[in-house]
């Protein structure tokens, strides 16, 4: 029995589908009012992991947990902390000493970006930019105390259909828009979300791999110009690219947090998101997932947009 949390986002939605359709014995870890549109073959339990209420009833039975709740937005900084490294201590202390698997998702934001174009090794000192990616590294911190043999996977970008964060930079550029902070190429690593869900779950049955960290990602970084022209090629509409100066990038995102405290509802635009996104190359290497694991991502860039902006078409969330 495979226990799941995080079941119902982005990540986990796709996670818990292919497990299914694989006919594993799944387990869904959900707070209640989130228990909505699962598989029939997937169980739902009910819980709670910042408070530690129904942990111990999700457990009974399980042999493998994929730790994927977790906190990408926020309207103070120690929401962040308290879902991504809170939350993570008392799964960690409900496992330990158990004998369960642990597959934890933490992000390249743990790490940060690297100053030089070259991929970041697994092994590399971290240097996290933001409250996300300090909390995710608190998290994997956490993990290596509580569970040493536990396998911490750090994806990086990750896109696919059904995914609101990455939906809001591809919509400008079917509209003709692409606005970019500042001068300059960025690079980044990315992953089609169906490769990391088979990743995670070649991760999970790998049992000779203990307490290890990969990175799952395409090998191949990409930067924003052709993140532009594979958007361009597929929608058949080039965007023009609009440049916003540094200071109002700032002042836009201070102008987001404080909508979110108003509406009590946090966004994806905010004053740390706009530091990560001025950084020239947020890249990781995958050598070790490739040897190790003998796992690649085999979904092109072009291939994995169209399936995404074919997806958002089809639910309405775009027009072209």
């Amino acid at each position: 029995m495979i226990l799941v949390t995080g079941g119902s986002g982005f990540i986990g939605s796709h996670l818990i589908d292919q497990l299914c359709a694989r006919g594993e014995g799944v387990r869904c870890l959900l707070r209640r009012k989130n228990h909505r549109g699962l598989p029939p073959q997937a169980e739902p339990v009910f819980g709670d992991l910042v408070s530690g209420v129904g942990l111990e009833d999700a457990l009974k039975g399980v042999d493998t947990v994929i730790h994927l709740a977790g906190v990408t937005k926020a309207l103070a900084a120690g929401d962040y902390y308290a879902g991504n490294a809170g939350a993570t201590e008392n799964l960690g202390r409900a496992i330990a000493g158990s004998g369960i698997r642990l597959v934890h998702v933490s992000s390249l934001a743990a790490v940060g970006p690297n100053a030089d174009g070259t991929p970041t090794l697994e092994d590399a000192e971290p240097h996290p930019l933001t409250h996300y990616g300090k909390s995710k590294l608190e998290g994997e911190r956490i993990v290596r105390t509580l569970v040493p043999n536990a396998v911490i996977v750090r994806p990086p970008v990750v896109y696919g259909p059904r995914d609101r964060d990455v939906f809001r930079i591809l919509k400008p550029l079917t509209q003709g828009i692409a606005l970019q902070i500042g001068a300059g190429e960025r690079w980044f690593s990315a992953i089609f979300v169906k490769d990391l869900v088979e990743g995670l779950i070649t991760v999970a049955r790998a049992t000779s791999v203990c307490g290890r960290t990969y990175f799952l990602a395409n090998a191949t970084p990409v930067s924003w110009s052709e993140l532009r022209a594979a958007a361009a090629r597929i929608v058949g509409r080039k965007a023009q690219v609009l440049r916003v100066p540094s200071p109002f990038a700032y002042a836009a995102g201070y102008g987001a947090e404080l909508w979110a405290r108003v509406t009590g509802n946090p966004g994806i635009i905010s004053r740390e998101k706009v530091t990560e996104a001025q950084c020239p190359y947020w890249t990781c290497d995958t050598r070790r997932a490739a040897a190790e694991l003998g796992f690649e991502a085999r979904t092109s860039l072009d291939a994995g947009l169209a399936e995404t902006l074919a997806w958002y078409r089809e639910a309405g969330w775009l027009k072209y």
